[in-house]
């Protein structure tokens, strides 16, 4: 047992001590994206949206991780891994941020944010990497380069709507195009040279939780709470096609629960594949040329985040698990992280994939399951 003088103890800077602690352990990364590297080919810092609302960067540092902290055991505690300062603040929202988007390339490439606030922020890679490069980062917030802010609908009796959050972002670098899924319902859609709202996709019956471009055909996929995930014309403005992934009748096996809301969705490099996750348990795969659902894998858990990347689905959710699946349905490997519930999970050329979620932990996991750097974001 340690023995300290209680003398000059303050109960005041104890008790704020103690609300710091929890506020670092039940906050949530919603987002956590790989940094562009400048020189290496591996990746030195990963960007995390977090619910205080913060954007900022983390070093990825195998010795940020306790050797102990027992990620290959499913019991493992939550506070075992090591609280590890940001390199960089580089932003924050009114509210959480809740997704993060690299675009554009060379010097006009920018780190982009969205949050509750209805806010979309931008900064430049070049003043990141710059600010990153001094001694003194430490609590220096940049001037975002680009401040956009959802429209205020109208509702009955012309009473001005409260500004609707923005869940997730997606671009068409070709055509200069940012687009938005917002909590009204509505996707909408921003030039990147004017800053100017051009034009808003209507028709969900419900908030969307994800957005996804497809540049080769012009088109924008939202997801949405009321089970459908929509193909939409980007010269238009018409939705063009509805997937039904709890309905669709080409698939037998469904999962033992109705719940339909599309939860995550994400588009291969090719654009012509699409998996969606819903509430049901299950990812659905899409073979976009002919809107048919070709594959439905059954899960334990409801999946909160997919990608695709080397021919493979990615799926985390509300399970501390990362499966890679084929696009036939059959499970190639399974991997326990560290947020027990995650939310967001990434791909870097190198092969590393960082997972995020509930607990403000980051984990960063090499191809072949093992943990390279394991944090709780502070």
């Amino acid at each position: 047992m340690k023995m300290e003088d209680c003398r000059n103890w303050n109960e005041k800077e104890y008790r704020a001590s103690i609300v710091a602690d929890r506020d670092v352990h039940s906050r949530t990364i919603f987002a956590a994206a790989f940094v562009p590297a400048t020189a290496s080919a591996v990746p030195e810092h990963v960007a995390t949206a977090s619910s205080n609302g913060s954007v900022a960067l983390y070093p990825v540092q195998p010795s940020v991780s306790s050797s102990s902290h027992g990620i290959g055991d499913v019991g493992m505690t939550q506070n075992s891994p090591g609280i590890a300062k940001p390199s960089m603040i580089v932003g924050k929202h009114d509210g959480p941020a809740y997704g993060l988007l690299s675009y554009g390339e060379d010097d006009n490439a920018l780190l982009l944010s969205c949050g509750d606030d209805g806010r979309i922020q931008g900064w430049r890679w070049k003043e990141i990497h710059a600010a990153l490069s001094c001694e003194t980062t430490s609590g220096r917030k940049l001037q975002p380069t680009l401040d956009f802010r959802n429209p205020q609908q109208r509702g009955p009796f012309s009473a001005l709507c409260p500004i609707p959050e923005t869940n997730a972002l997606a671009a068409n670098s070709r055509t200069g195009s940012l687009f938005a899924a917002a909590g009204d319902g509505c996707a909408y859609a921003w030039d990147m040279e004017t800053g100017k709202n051009t034009m808003v996709f209507q028709g969900h019956s419900d908030y969307l939780h994800c957005i996804a471009s497809r540049p080769s055909h012009n088109q924008i996929i939202t997801g949405s709470e009321d089970g459908t995930a929509r193909i939409w014309d980007c010269r238009s403005g018409e939705c063009v096609a509805a997937l039904d992934p709890w309905n669709a009748v080409k698939i037998s096996k469904k999962p033992m629960a109705k719940l339909p809301w599309i939860s995550c969705l994400s588009l291969d490099a090719s654009d012509n594949w699409l998996v969606c996750g819903n509430g049901g348990h299950c990812v659905t795969l899409w073979s976009l040329p002919g809107l048919d659902c070709v594959t439905r894998i059954c899960m334990r858990a409801t999946p909160q985040a997919v990608t695709i990347a080397n021919d493979q689905i990615l799926t985390v959710g509300t399970q501390p698990i990362l499966s890679r699946w084929s696009f036939g349905g059959t499970l190639l490997s399974q991997a326990v992280c560290a947020p027990l519930s995650a939310f967001s999970v990434s791909v870097h050329p190198s092969g590393l994939t960082a997972v995020a979620g509930y607990g403000g932990l980051v984990d960063i996991i090499s191809e072949f399951g093992s943990h390279l750097c394991t944090f709780c974001c502070g």
